[in-house]
């Protein structure tokens, strides 16, 4: 009977030494840069573990803004998240 106590304390241990291990993994690993890079305004794809920075259509299609007030919307907003990213 004790031997049998004695393993199963050594199975919890284990199992409680893993989880924990498990865990701290998870945390330094997907869920602190995370976090890291989703203060900075960036977005966070936890599958890939990989920080990226949005980019408007119009640089990817090459589309120039036709109005000024969508211009002058654009670079606002573009002047917010900047702002944003530096602090």
């Amino acid at each position: 009977m004790n031997r049998t106590i004695k393993r199963l304390m050594l199975i919890f241990v284990g199992v409680f030494a893993l989880s924990l291990v498990a865990v701290t993994v998870y945390q330094v690993g997907w869920v602190m840069p995370g976090q890291a890079c989703e203060a900075r305004g960036d977005w966070w794809d936890w599958r890939g573990r990989t920080c990226a920075r949005p980019v408007l259509i119009s640089d990817i299609t090459g589309r120039v803004i036709d109005t000024p007030e969508q211009r002058k919307a654009a670079k606002a907003h573009a002047a917010k998240v900047r702002a944003a990213a530096a602090q």
